[in-house]
């Protein structure tokens, strides 16, 4: 509240030239703050002004908590000398997360501007896979080695910790830079400080390697509720740590991304108040073109039971209702099954428990519905005699369609993310539409060849 209530004073002090009372006016807010008050600014221009009244530190600090469109913007904006100061001093995390969404010549004058020691970092950073932990990770952190006193580590900490990223877990590292321990730092600071640090260490550590899938290091983070964890290579040496600020950032972006991908749309990579239209229909174009084809065979289907239809209309009266039941059982169960297999809940071993669920649950909800359409039919009935004589084969067939079709589609949504993840795919892309789709033509086969079974020597 404090920015919106106090926004009009400092636009009115940028209109007046006034820069000493707003560098003072800003002077003890936090840098989230800051970064608040210039996404509500107006104009770039009065968002540079801001940031160019900042001091180094402070002006880095903000950028890394603007939006990724609205830090492109300023980039484009801001002079050389103040890009380069502001990428200078951002954490080496933060920067990459930004490099790697730039356009590769904005890249590559990015890090032209960047001192030859953090270029360097940067250089090593954006060199891993690109949804790595190494992407991720910052080099600066504290190690020290088994045979330092905690007076030392402290002394050491005092002279370099203004340089690291967070001082929660010291590590300790043997002669050639392996990791062989992590000390969370209250350690250190209750211990006698004569003591040795070996004297603290218990030979029992997590940590990540570099090439790490970011959705991997999420699930560790969580597992051992951890706020940092270290980087090791394939060798064991330590070279970087990830913080629990940037996993917050990966399960935000990983669970957008599995939104979008179960509503049937292609990650769109940019937040949907700027993505550009004809980005975001070439996002939505391949999958809904890809259900209409699917949706097609349904088409089919009906064409080759036309004659059954023909015969006995009042089956057509309930195709909606019987291929709607089937696409919804099955996106209910794929949404939670996809949802299960991101959070670890279950693994691919798990498959005979979720087809044994998966049939459970279809068989009690297809029942459920097959009362509720049998229930159906009896009332309209009754009042108002709309399905003739043969009203109970009618009844009958959708009951039973009802079950068949919900269970099926039931067991389609559940197995089918199995499988993509099994073929080394994402289960999200076992979308609620395609699974819906997929089902709708299985689905009017199941009707029919119910309908034929009750019905042969009536109305069919």
């Amino acid at each position: 509240m404090l920015v919106k209530i106090i926004q009009p004073e400092i636009i009115e002090l940028i209109e007046k030239r006034d820069f000493a009372t707003l560098k003072e006016v800003v002077a003890d807010w936090q840098p989230v703050e800051i970064a608040d008050l210039i996404v509500d600014l107006p104009t770039v221009q009065d968002q540079i002004i801001l940031l160019r009244l900042l001091p180094q530190a402070t002006s880095a600090a903000v950028f890394e908590y603007l939006a990724l469109d609205i830090q492109k913007s300023l980039l484009k904006s801001l002079g050389n000398q103040d890009v380069a100061t502001i990428l200078n001093g951002m954490s080496p995390d933060d920067r990459t997360a930004l490099l790697e969404e730039l356009p590769a010549k904005m890249t590559k004058l990015a890090l032209s501007l960047l001192s030859t020691e953090e270029r360097q970092v940067a250089v090593s950073l954006l060199g891993y896979p690109e949804h790595s932990v190494g992407r991720l990770m910052t080099p600066e952190f504290i190690a020290t080695t088994p045979s330092w006193t905690v007076q030392q580590v402290l002394d050491f900490v005092r002279e370099n910790g203004k340089d690291s990223e967070t001082l929660n877990v010291l590590y300790v590292v043997d002669e050639k830079g392996r990791l062989i321990d992590d000390i969370r730092i209250r350690e250190f600071l209750v211990a006698p400080l004569n003591h040795l640090v070996r004297d603290l260490m218990d030979d029992s550590f997590v940590h990540l390697l570099v090439d790490d899938d970011r959705e991997k290091a999420l699930g560790v983070f969580k597992k051992y509720d951890r706020t940092v964890l270290p980087v090791t290579d394939n060798g064991g040496i330590l070279i970087g740590i990830v913080t629990v600020d940037d996993m917050l950032d990966v399960a935000e972006k990983e669970a957008t991304e599995d939104i979008q991908k179960i509503g049937a749309v292609e990650s769109l990579d940019e937040p949907y108040s700027t993505i550009p239209l004809l980005s975001m229909i070439k996002k939505r174009a391949g999958w809904l073109s890809i259900l209409f084809i699917g949706e097609m065979f349904t088409a089919s289907a009906m064409g080759f039971f036309e004659h059954q239809i023909n015969k006995a209309v009042v089956l057509a009266l309930f195709v909606p209702l019987i291929i709607s039941s089937g696409g919804n059982s099955g996106s209910q169960a794929s949404t939670l099954v996809i949802r299960a297999l991101s959070l670890g809940e279950i693994k691919l071993k798990d498959w005979f428990f979720v087809v044994r669920r998966e049939f459970s649950s279809g068989l009690i909800l297809g029942c459920i519905l097959a009362t509720l359409g049998f229930l159906r039919i009896l009332i309209w009935q009754s009042i108002s005699n709309i399905y003739g004589d043969h009203w109970l084969l009618v009844a009958v067939t959708v009951g039973f369609s009802l079950i068949g079709v919900v269970m099926w589609g039931t067991l389609m949504g559940a197995v089918l993310p199995l499988i993509l993840r099994r073929l080394g795919f994402d289960p999200a892309t076992s979308s609620a539409p395609f699974v819906a789709t997929l089902v709708d033509v299985t689905g009017l086969i199941i009707y029919f060849t119910v309908a034929i079974l009750v019905m042969r020597g009536t109305l069919l």
